[in-house]
């Protein structure tokens, strides 16, 4: 068994590519070889990925097992997406960030230093299914620099999530979030700010009081 490299593919000095893998797919429309497929330097791509042509990727890049990354992708230094999590056409993707397992997202942009809990579902089309003028209308989401999504949570098109922000596990996110805040439910709504948070055990005076988040508070 052996991983199947299209031509036009950038591969990186030191990158690990795990067997079975599909890497330069041709999207939907292109022949093999037409759009080149850059993946950075010291990457490490596990088995059952498949990466489509007409994307760039970073350098320090990890995926689980199982990703699919569709074309005009651009992704950041140090990234990691999770087992099964899916990236369809369209993303930005900062430095330092982390997809984690099972999520999906389309025409989302993500900013640094943001973290994806599992499960979390980024929509794009307010008028499923087949609305001609989708692209043109909300689009994906907006996730600034530090904000934390929890676990299973849905976010609506359009939004915005405000820089250092929180938002619970489970919640569905209707409207945008300010910057510093912490929301949840469904429709999810402002509970507190992250500087009223507290560590239920003590250790530290309050969540998040650790690098890189003590930059986003500077």
């Amino acid at each position: 068994m052996n991983n199947n490299i299209s031509p036009n593919v950038d591969i990186g000095e030191g990158t690990v590519i795990d067997v079975p893998s599909i890497i330069g797919k041709p999207p939907r429309g292109a022949c093999e070889g037409d759009l080149l497929l850059r993946i950075g330097k010291n990457s490490h791509i596990r088995p059952f990925t498949t990466l489509y042509a007409g994307s760039t990727i970073g350098e320090n890049f990890q995926t689980g097992q199982g990703v699919s990354i569709r074309e005009d992708n651009i992704i950041g230094n140090q990234v990691s997406v999770g087992t099964n999590s899916v990236l369809e056409f369209g993303n930005r993707i900062g430095d330092f960030s982390r997809i984690h397992s099972n999520c999906f997202m389309e025409m989302v942009t993500i900013g640094r230093h943001v973290f994806v809990g599992p499960n979390v579902v980024f929509t794009d089309d307010p008028h499923p299914m087949g609305c001609p003028k989708y692209k043109e209308c909300k689009g994906g989401a907006i996730v600034e620099d530090y904000a934390r999504i929890g676990g299973h949570a849905t976010i609506l098109p359009g939004v915005r999530i405000g820089r250092n922000s929180l938002v619970g596990a489970g919640s569905v996110v209707v409207s945008d979030v300010p910057p510093d805040s912490v929301v949840a439910g469904n429709p999810a709504r402002v509970i507190k700010k992250i500087q009223d948070l507290t560590c239920s055990k003590g250790f530290f005076e309050r969540p998040y009081a650790w690098p890189p988040y003590t930059e986003a508070e500077e």
